[in-house]
């Protein structure tokens, strides 16, 4: 910025002034245009800076016996393949884990489960643990983690890290669970959001409110050096389908919301040239490298 400036001056030398007062009117315009400079560069967020890595973590599967009760009206009684991830991203601060699927205890089943009342048959073959330490990656090695939401697919394993600092909406913390409980363990660290969130202070891993599927659910967009920008989505929307259409599952705490959070991720992946990474579509998760290859 400073050699903009000091060319820009040089030109204005170069060339005669009508008066002493025209070239103190041009040098105002000067600063003023480098100072605007400044200001335009400095709003703009660090990108991928401090990101280096993003590992794409199996936490489960599942088979729904209709797909309907994702997509209304349509469907109706076709079971339904669904991935279940977890991602781990790579920072010069630290580790961050962002969602951690059905328990590990899981995959002491390993035909799995039947769970929602039949609609749903899951399946956890491979730990987060076991993943975790293949990457040599220890749970007191994470800083800090975050859930999309607080369905059982997503908050499995909070608990294999007593001690990581736990990023979540105070709307979705405070939303009461089954029969009234809490959803955390209440001696679990914790930081209550009220929107977004800016990890670690450089833009690189962003938390987006992205309410609708519950009363607090949110994504995370991630700027990758090499990748470009991702946005994972969470279950702010299940299948590609489903967002080609922007249909709404009947299960979601707001029409309205979601439609709002689904219109809001697209103005980001419109601004950021950004992928959407979707958690529970088994095409596209079946066709991402998982840990331990990973995106840069």
């Amino acid at each position: 910025m400073a050699l903009m400036r000091l060319r820009m001056e040089n030109a204005v030398c170069r060339y005669p002034l009508r008066s002493v007062a025209h070239r103190e009117k041009v040098m105002k315009f000067v600063r003023l245009a480098v100072a605007a400079g400044a200001l335009a560069l400095g709003s703009l967020p660090a990108s991928a800076a401090g990101v280096d890595k993003l590992y794409v973590l199996y936490c489960g599967e599942a088979v729904g016996a209709d797909q309907s009760r994702w997509s209304p009206g349509v469907n109706v009684g076709v079971p339904l393949a669904v991935s279940d991830n977890c991602y781990l991203i790579h920072h010069q601060q630290g580790w961050f884990l962002w969602d951690t699927g059905l328990p590990d205890s899981l995959a002491a089943t390993p035909d799995g489960v039947t769970a929602a009342n039949g609609a749903m048959h899951v399946k956890r073959t491979k730990t987060l643990a076991a993943q975790l330490d293949e990457l040599g990656v220890k749970p007191a090695d994470i800083k800090g983690m975050a859930i999309s939401h607080t369905h059982p697919d997503h908050i499995g394993n909070v608990e294999l890290f007593p001690q990581v600092m736990l990023y979540v909406q105070k709307a979705e913390y405070e939303w009461p669970g089954e029969n009234g409980k809490p959803r955390f363990n209440p001696s679990h660290p914790v930081t209550l959001l009220e929107g977004d969130r800016d990890v670690f202070g450089d833009g690189s891993v962003m938390i987006i409110s992205t309410p609708g599927h519950t009363p607090g659910h949110q994504s995370l967009l991630v700027r990758l050096p090499k990748t470009g920008a991702v946005v994972l989505s969470g279950d702010a929307v299940h299948f590609k389908d489903n967002w080609d259409n922007r249909r709404v599952p009947s299960m979601n705490t707001s029409k309205e919301q979601t439609l709002a959070s689904l219109q809001r991720i697209a103005d980001i992946m419109a601004k950021e040239h950004a992928q959407l990474w979707i958690n529970h579509d088994k095409p596209q998760s079946d066709a991402q490298k998982k840990a331990p290859d990973y995106y840069e």
